[in-house]
């Protein structure tokens, strides 16, 4: 029987999976990874490579031990990785495969030989820098819905050009985490065309009759015009010309000819296993839940019958939301469309021939768990769910039942409607791209009580779900037509914040069979896909792709390949519709339109003071 490995790295763990080809998770383990903060400054988060390669190879350990499965069994596997910057030592002048970790902690040691290698995702040190490229109006700021994040690796990259001499700075490789973790395992540095076109600044062939590539004029107007010089070889070359070291493949395609022995043995795999083209983490959500399947919903009925099994052209209108640490919100779509505040649209992000929009939350579990945790009630809440052995939000969740029976009131919205809460407090990714952005609170009393908890615990949530209808309402202005939200990760457990999701966004809610493994389960899905192709070329005694022509060949064969096997093996979801009474929808309705507001204030109050303190 064959099965599949997918590895999700996540913000906090490294996850394996064994994956039947119906879908069926056979074993996971995860293992912790290490997060490096400051104590004076509380934008900085750094990781590394080394320690996330040990936690990736206990899990698979870990799973194959379990499951009984042999590495024979095992054919193929795939990556996602959350999209954050590691950074490498150049091995020789020239060349663009990468060697030891290069440190990328601000001080005299940046630069040198380092373990802490990887400035994470949710790392907000290049705020200046990513200023600086805003206001170059490159095109390539088109295709991240107007401004670039400062979570994004340009940005970054520069942060480090600016803190390091220029003799180690020329030294080093960046990749985007996914791109580093299929070239340390096969030694093949090709690139994915999800890392390039969504964080790097790449525009794809087709995108833009009038540029495509890396843009030289960008790069050189925001300081970086060293790698135009020396050919973009930090960045993996002048990618998609005739050498297999500068080849971009999208998702799942085969990269080199898969495990090295090195890898292998470290894995406790075959060599020569195939590896699909990695991911970024949340890409991987949409491809582990958009296919699924679920019951029909007829006069806000659910009914037995499973819906026919989705079509690519469905696809389009079917938001996946990758709700975690943080939130992502992807929608694809056959035409390209610019979303102010949105990121892309991002060509053959995915799929070849299609275009991916992007909508963020920086910080959604984290904002729930901070909110949770700096309350005063907040030990005696643990307390009582550790005593009950039961989760903190289900304890919380029924206090505010409780609350709700006591006030004579029919929903959590009725009893918390002059509680506001605005829910920035790490930024604006979407749909306002200011990471200057801050939280507020707005109906505070002299309550630290429980009770007091398990309100500001639900307005946390109601506030997640108004600006995620912020998002989806800027997506439908320019032309997106959502019709369902497919929802994975650690907060779709969170039963109360799904039904608001539903209730807020009037639209359905989809839980996927197995939401907290629909990430890995998408990379296990790319590890079919490039197994499937590699067999393919078997016959011919292939030896990978050795031209950017072969690969753009293969992917137009394919097509909708990939597509196929997500829907052969994504396992049918659940509906949640939408169930607001008229008049909690009324108050719903209400609170958006306070919550727009507030936006509007804190501009002027920024402003104000700004003026004041000049």
């Amino acid at each position: 029987m064959a099965y599949y490995l997918g590895i999700d790295v996540g913000t906090g763990s490294a996850r394996a999976a064994l994956v039947t080809s119906s879908g069926q998770v056979i074993a996971s383990h995860s293992h912790a990874t290490r997060t490096w903060r400051s104590a004076s400054d509380s934008r900085i988060f750094e990781q590394s490579t080394t320690d996330i390669f040990s936690a990736i190879c206990k899990c698979i350990h870990a799973v194959l031990s379990r499951s009984g499965v042999t590495k024979e069994d095992v054919k193929g596997i795939g990556f996602d990785a959350t999209c954050s910057l590691a950074v490498v030592e150049m091995d020789d002048p020239g060349r663009t495969s990468g060697g030891e970790p290069v440190c990328v902690t601000q001080g005299e040691q940046c630069g040198m030989p380092g373990e802490r290698n990887i400035i994470l995702w949710a790392d907000h040190r290049a705020e200046q820098e990513a200023n600086l490229i805003n206001k170059t109006g490159s095109v390539v700021l088109d295709y991240v819905g107007g401004a670039m994040s400062l979570e994004m690796e340009i940005p970054k990259i520069l942060w480090l050009k600016n803190q390091m001499p220029q003799e180690r700075f020329s030294k080093c490789v960046f990749f985007d985490l996914p791109d580093y973790l299929t070239y340390l395992t096969t030694g093949f540095p090709a690139r994915s065309s999800c890392s390039l076109v969504c964080k790097c600044s790449y525009i794809p062939s087709g995108a833009n009759p009038n540029a495509q590539g890396w843009n030289d004029e960008f790069f050189k107007s925001i300081g970086l015009e060293s790698m135009v010089e020396d050919g973009y070889q930090q960045l993996g070359g002048v990618l998609g010309r005739n050498h297999k070291s500068t080849l971009v493949l999208t998702a799942g395609m085969p990269v080199g000819r898969g495990l090295t022995t090195w890898a292998a043995e470290k894995m406790g795999l075959n060599p020569g296993t195939p590896v699909g083209s990695a991911v970024i983490d949340a890409y991987a959500g949409w491809i582990g839940t958009v296919a699924a399947r679920h019951h029909h919903l007829k006069y806000g009925t659910v009914e037995k019958e499973l819906s026919p099994s989705p079509t690519l052209e469905e696809s389009q209108t079917r938001l996946a939301t990758v709700a975690g640490t943080s939130t992502c919100y992807l929608i694809q779509s056959p035409k390209g469309r610019f979303v102010p505040g949105i990121w892309g649209p991002y060509k053959n992000a995915l799929f070849p021939g299609w275009w991916m929009n992007e909508g963020g939350q920086s910080s959604t579990g984290q904002l729930i768990d901070f909110m949770i945790t700096t309350h005063p009630a907040y030990s005696e809440a643990k307390g009582l769910a550790e005593a009950t052995q039961k989760p903190i939000h289900t304890l919380l969740a029924e206090t505010l039942q409780r609350l709700q029976e006591e006030a004579g009131v029919s929903s959590s919205t009725r009893l918390t409607k002059d509680l506001h809460i605005y829910p920035d407090l790490h930024g604006n990714r979407s749909p306002l791209s200011d990471s200057s952005m801050r939280g507020s609170i707005s109906g505070l009393s002299l309550d630290s009580s429980l009770s007091d908890l398990a309100m500001k615990f639900s307005v946390t949530l109601e506030a997640i779900a108004l600006q995620t209808r912020h998002i989806l309402d800027e997506m439908k202005l320019h032309g997106h037509d959502i019709r369902s939200i497919y929802i994975s990760g650690g907060q779709a457990k969170n039963i109360h914040l799904i039904q608001l999701l539903a209730d807020v966004c009037q639209i359905p809610v989809i839980l996927p069979n197995n939401y907290e493994a629909s990430v890995v389960l998408g990379a296990a899905m790319l590890g079919r896909f490039g197994h499937e192709v590699s067999q393919e070329k078997a016959s011919d005694n292939w030896e990978g792709f050795a031209s950017q022509e072969e690969v753009d060949l293969e992917s137009g064969k394919l097509g909708g390949k990939l597509w196929d096997i997500m829907v052969e093996m994504t396992q049918a979801g659940k509906i949640v519709p939408p169930a607001a009474s008229p008049g909690d929808l009324k108050l719903l309705d209400a609170k958006y339109k306070i919550f727009r507001e507030t936006i509007e204030t804190q501009k002027r109050w920024r402003a104000i003071m700004e003026d004041a303190a000049r």
